[in-house]
């Protein structure tokens, strides 16, 4: 562990710095690719669909792979800076023929491109959200590391959301433009925080013979951390099906224009923002899990009355997210953070660093909960009717829009809520934990 808990400002920096890149370069593939491929290249919207799915399907895969070498992994340089040093070129590589694949475009092409860029950005998120939970053995400045770490990916969202507002020739020039400042901002990021950010030396018995089997026996056995990747997966499916219906919810319920469309995003990531550094200071004094806790109910109440706006309600619906915007921040920080415990509380028990393994099922929550999200909504909103092409709907497909896009998501982070109440590990707990870890640690060296 570095000599201090606390992290100087430029070091924290200097780790959550090639976050900010990777979200700049995996929000245009969530958004743009998909419409591009499907109708400016005429590829089909099927077909596309497909594709993107196989990738992603394959990105699913490629997590637990990836985050059990990165905990087997001994180099000089340690176990986590040698991925993010190889997945960087993969990424600004692959952004270039994805991002504008010209006349050679091909379904082919998209789906080979489109997986190494997702093996790419897994091998630098994966490796550098367990570095981060091994940089602190302090309970609440894991809570700080998180915290740089996420507001610098949420400042590249909002960066790659607006790139279209700012440059002529709208999205088609952003796809463009995207992988030049790729290839010289991510290699810059990753070296800046391989050099200036130590990484701690973990010390562990020899490796498993059955690392996958041992390993998931150890996951089943550790309840903290069950109790708390059960209530990250239903809150990320509350989180999850906004963002996929907030469009539909802006233009057909809200009749909001472009710009306020623009207005209502902005404000809600940039509260997130803003909102981290109070999240922090309400967890030193209530503790992590229950200001998380907190956060989802405050969250609930805010969303509530959403069913209950029509159009012309935009400036209602913007303090709406202003309010959920400040939520987001505990949303952002305070799960990830909490991720680092459980880590401690598998290494007393194994006597062995799998900070990678941990992340890596943390990841593929986070992806099964948009999945989920995405194959909820969709469906659900067919079956009662609503048609996004037509100029009018029915009033019950409008309800059910509203219903989906606010209620639903309270309901579960209700359940959420009612999940993680059961949370064992406080600050005194994991203090003890960590103290138990490094005496035995020192006894041994």
């Amino acid at each position: 562990m570095p000599d201090s808990p606390r992290l100087s400002g430029a070091r924290l920096l200097a780790y959550g710095f090639p976050g900010l890149p990777g979200a700049v370069v995996l929000l245009p593939l969530y958004v743009y690719i998909p419409a591009y491929y499907a109708d400016d290249l005429g590829l089909g919207l099927q077909g596309v669909g497909i594709m993107l799915l196989i990738a992603r399907l394959w990105d699913v895969v490629s997590d637990p792979l990836i985050g059990l070498a990165s905990d087997r992994l001994k180099t000089p340089l340690g176990r986590r800076k040698p991925w993010l040093l190889l997945g960087a070129p993969l990424v600004a590589w692959s952004a270039f023929p994805l991002f504008a694949p010209g006349s050679e475009a091909s379904l082919g092409g998209l789906l080979l491109w489109t997986s190494l860029l997702y093996l790419g950005a897994t091998m630098i998120s994966l490796p550098h959200n367990a570095w981060g939970a091994e940089l602190s053995s302090d309970y609440h400045e894991r809570s700080r590391i998180a915290g740089m770490r996420e507001a610098l990916v949420v400042l590249g969202t909002l960066f790659a959301a607006g790139l279209p507002a700012l440059l002529p020739g709208g999205t088609l020039v952003t796809l463009e433009v995207i992988p030049y400042g790729l290839a010289v901002v991510l290699p810059i990021a990753v070296l800046a925080a391989v050099l200036f950010v130590p990484e701690p030396t973990i010390r562990q018995r020899r490796h498993l013979d059955r690392p996958f089997r041992q390993g998931w026996k150890a996951l089943k056995g550790n309840r903290p951390f069950l109790l708390l990747i059960a209530a990250y997966l239903v809150n990320g499916v509350a989180n999850g099906l906004p963002a996929t219906l907030f469009l539909l919810f802006a233009r057909h319920v809200l009749e909001a224009t472009q710009w306020q469309e623009g207005l209502l995003l902005l404000s809600y990531f940039l509260c997130g923002i803003l909102s981290i550094p109070l999240w922090l200071a309400c967890s030193r004094r209530l503790g992590k899990h229950r200001t998380w806790m907190l956060a989802m109910g405050v969250s609930c109440l805010f969303f509530l009355p959403v069913p209950l706006l029509s159009a012309g309600d935009v400036w209602i619906f913007l303090a709406i997210c202003i309010a959920t915007g400040f939520c987001l921040g505990a949303d952002l920080t305070l799960p990830a953070s909490m991720q680092a415990d459980v880590v401690d509380l598998d290494r007393l028990r194994s006597r062995r660093g799998r900070a990678g393994l941990f992340f890596a099922i943390w990841g593929m929550a986070t992806k099964l909960a948009l999945a989920l999200a995405v194959g909820l909504a969709y469906p659900a909103l067919a079956l009662f009717g609503f048609d996004p092409q037509s100029e009018s709907h029915a009033r019950t497909g409008l309800l059910a829009l509203a219903g989906l896009y606010a209620w639903l998501p309270v309901a579960l982070k209700l359940a959420a809520i009612w999940l993680f109440s059961a949370y064992p590990i406080d600050q005194r707990q994991q203090e003890r934990i960590r103290a138990l870890i490094e005496r035995r640690e020192t006894a041994q060296a």
